[in-house]
């Protein structure tokens, strides 16, 4: 059994929880997730089968896509609903729309972000949640992240000295969204966090193309989940790609250093390049050699002689 599966995860379970649950309706240990959502959090989450996980690294690089809420007025411990209240002002003027529009378009492109205290990002060895349960704050790294799309989904609904609205972002690898949650509200002037979260797209993928878990068993109770799965060339279409004749097809099994075509040529060093046969089998992913640049080699070998 191999390939991909899209998982419509479950609130209250971990992607290590989903993983595991998996490994036991496939009866295989050799299955990866791509993309790590919190707990709270439901949406769209790849699970590579079999030879499928050497390309979860590839899969977790897309861009992803979030519809979330953020409650402003209160900000939390974990900078979404399920940490503690650690700080509030009240909302007393109403937040309007094109507050939220100035706020959205200064996001927009290339920005910085410091990663949440209660993360897996790791400094000095350690995840910063551990450093975080343990009462330590410890200066965290910026990164840079990428915003394609920021939006507001519906109307601002103002309560109780809060205020809430609905947003959908298109973000790179290593967004993180309740961060993004915190930063519209420090741009509008108060303490927030994300009350709600769904990932709804992983780069291709819909979560109209995903599964519950209800589904998948039921799909394994009638012996046909592998129908289901995305084959390792369908989900890996969008990269660049070489199709290869049958006389190169045993040295690329081998792993062999090849010449790089010429439309490669400026390509980026270390950028995947997917090798297909004649049959449409995927059979490996190269990139251009770091030092012999008319050359390229074998990053990923998926098919063995």
């Amino acid at each position: 059994m191999e390939g991909v599966l899209f998982l419509n995860k479950p609130a209250g379970m971990t992607s290590h929880d989903c993983v595991a649950k998996m490994r036991r309706l496939a009866r295989t240990k050799k299955i990866g997730h791509t993309g790590t959502l919190d707990p709270d959090v439901t949406g769209v989450l790849p699970i590579c089968i079999g030879r499928a996980t050497k390309i979860v690294e590839y899969l977790t690089a897309s861009s992803k896509t979030y519809e979330a809420e953020v409650t402003i007025g209160i900000a939390t411990t974990t900078e979404d609903a399920s940490g503690d209240v650690v700080n509030r002002k009240a909302v007393t003027k109403p937040i309007t729309k094109n507050e939220i529009d100035e706020v959205f378009h200064s996001m927009v492109g290339t920005i910085e972000q410091i990663p949440p205290m209660y993360s897996a990002v790791k400094v000095n060895g350690k995840k910063l949640y551990e450093y975080a349960r343990a009462g330590i704050e410890i200066e965290r790294p910026v990164r840079k992240i990428t915003i394609t799309e920021l939006c507001q989904l519906d109307e601002i609904v103002h309560e109780e000295n809060i205020a809430r609205f609905r947003f959908r972002v298109t973000c790179s690898k290593g967004t993180y969204v309740r961060t993004l949650a915190v930063m519209i509200g420090e741009k509008l002037g108060y303490p927030a966090h994300m009350s709600h979260l769904i990932r709804t797209k992983s780069g291709r993928f819909h979560i109209d193309d995903c599964f519950t878990f209800e589904e998948i068993e039921e799909k394994v109770t009638k012996g046909i989940l592998q129908e289901v799965l995305l084959p390792i060339g369908e989900a890996l279409k969008d990269l660049p790609k070489i199709y290869i004749h049958d006389n190169l097809t045993e040295k690329v099994k081998n792993g062999a250093v090849l010449d790089l075509p010429k439309e490669f040529l400026d390509y980026e060093v270390g950028s995947p390049i997917v090798i297909y046969d004649n049959s449409m089998r995927c059979l490996a992913i190269y990139a251009k050699h770091p030092t012999k640049p008319h050359l390229m080699k074998p990053t990923k070998v998926l098919m063995n002689v």
